[in-house]
């Protein structure tokens, strides 16, 4: 069992002895270091925190303790019940709320749970504000408020329609082209929250939505990473109802993939790459994404004219690589579109409706889209860390041993050879060690991943 306390926020797995693992009391002392954090930015009288959370097994006992904890702060609640992560982030700059707080673990198996933390204007904390809150949750400074003080908890589940509404506001969302084109798409919400939203959202725009997985239960189906190895079920489901594509998101539905009418996946790293072509087709611009994403999108972006920059891998960083290069469109390889017109953060519901209107403007299928972008395979294994592992003295070694190669080491390691790449790094989220690559053919790609997986421990074990 494990608890990770990080500038990130705090992410662990359900049950246990406290400060080993998310208990309820870690939430509560979490939450509190937020609260206090919140009413240090600015000394008004009121102040307002977006919740929503996933529909995780142990998400409404996290939410009540974390909401309470709040308003035992003096703090208003605006409740959203259950909803996704892009939400909550549209719901706070729309509320005028000093912060919001999502509840999920995004991509974690069910046991796990976690604080998403965001500022006022729905942007992800950066690495100070997070180390902050980090001291604040052990230094014992917390002070709770009178009781003629307490803030109280307003409930609004319209959020996810409003959600919808300003994605559907958008110029480039092509919504008459895209019921003219009748599409018939099946949708894997991984029985979390996506399987409210994206059905909706499709209705909205006039896509007939086959729903699997849809019901918000928290019984995660398969593995809720949307990586090919997990989807078998809707591979097959697209297959057998001759739909068009599939769409697949993880529990707060952040994270985006297709599959193509053929029941094969379109590329996680490609959803980003497709959704870029067709914005920078109509508003010429820069592009970021972070450094173990497709050098695709580098090349997408250079033949409309822009430039591509790469950030440290993580959100916040994308981000901030965006606002400083004036980016029009960026995100990350794991199928993460982050589109500034609408909200700084990675939302899969804009995500579908700009890769929708690129469909239907071209007219052609999902597998044709895919082979008009250049032809990337990319590897991600993991290795599992233990205690006694000294991680960085090992990402140390392997940046000596390729020093002759072009190395980057903003983000771990990342290794530029002239017909593939390679990134290692430690997880922000999870005990383990991130091995990507990317190469010219699968077969290559797994190959080199698999021999740096072993020169790593070897390197280990020494």
């Amino acid at each position: 069992m494990t608890l990770i306390k990080s500038i990130s926020g705090i992410r662990g797995t359900i049950g246990g002895k406290q400060g080993e693992n998310l208990t309820p009391i870690d939430a509560v002392a979490f939450a509190a270091a937020y609260g206090t954090y919140i009413k240090k930015q600015r000394n008004k009288e009121n102040y307002r925190v977006v919740v929503g959370r996933d529909a995780r097994i142990s998400g409404a006992m996290i939410q009540e303790l974390v909401m309470n904890t709040l308003v035992g702060l003096g703090i208003h609640v605006i409740d959203l019940g259950l909803s996704t992560t892009p939400t909550v982030e549209v719901a706070v700059p729309l509320e005028h709320a000093d912060g919001g707080i999502i509840l999920t673990a995004s991509h974690n198996p069910k046991q796990w749970n976690a604080l998403k933390l965001l500022d006022m204007n729905g942007e992800f904390l950066n690495a100070e504000a997070g180390q902050e809150i980090l001291d604040l949750a052990s230094s014992g400074e917390v002070v709770f408020a009178e009781v003629d003080d307490l803030g109280r908890i307003t409930k609004n589940e319209a959020y996810i329609d409003i959600h919808i509404d300003e994605i559907i506001a958008l110029p480039l969302v092509n919504t008459e082209a895209i019921k003219k084109a009748n599409f018939r798409v099946v949708v894997d919400g991984v029985n979390s929250t996506g399987g409210i939203a994206v059905p909706l959202l499709l209705e909205r725009l006039g896509v007939h939505p086959v729903k699997l997985y849809c019901e918000p239960t928290g019984h995660f189906p398969h593995n809720p990473e949307p990586l090919k190895e997990h989807l078998g079920d809707l591979m097959e489901k697209v297959l057998d109802e001759n739909a068009d594509f599939g769409i697949v998101v993880d529990p707060d539905v952040d994270r985006l993939a297709f599959i193509d009418e053929k029941g094969e996946m379109f590329g996680e790293e490609y959803t980003l790459v497709a959704v870029a072509d067709y914005v920078l087709s109509r508003t010429p611009g820069n592009t970021v994404s972070n450094m173990s994403s497709s050098r695709a999108l580098r090349d997408i972006t250079n033949k409309h004219g822009g430039t591509y920059t790469a950030s440290a891998v993580g959100e916040v960083n994308v981000v901030r690589m965006m606002k400083d290069t004036n980016a029009v469109i960026g995100g990350e390889g794991n199928g993460g579109v982050i589109y500034p017109d609408l909200h700084y953060g990675r939302d899969s519901l804009v995500g579908i409706a700009l890769f929708l209107s690129h469909l239907a403007e071209l007219n052609c299928t999902v597998s044709e889209l895919r082979k008009t972008y250049p032809a990337y395979f990319s590897s991600k294994k993991k290795i599992q860390l233990t205690p006694e592992l000294d991680v960085d003295a090992i990402l140390s070694e392997m940046e000596s041993r390729y020093a002759s190669e072009e190395i980057n080491t903003i983000d771990g390691v990342k290794i530029d050879f002239p017909e593939y790449w390679v990134h290692l790094r430690k997880s922000n989220t999870e005990p383990i060690i991130r091995i990507y690559c990317e190469a010219q053919s699968q077969e290559i790609a797994d190959t080199i991943a698999d021999t740096f997986i072993a020169e790593i421990q070897e390197v280990a074990n020494r």
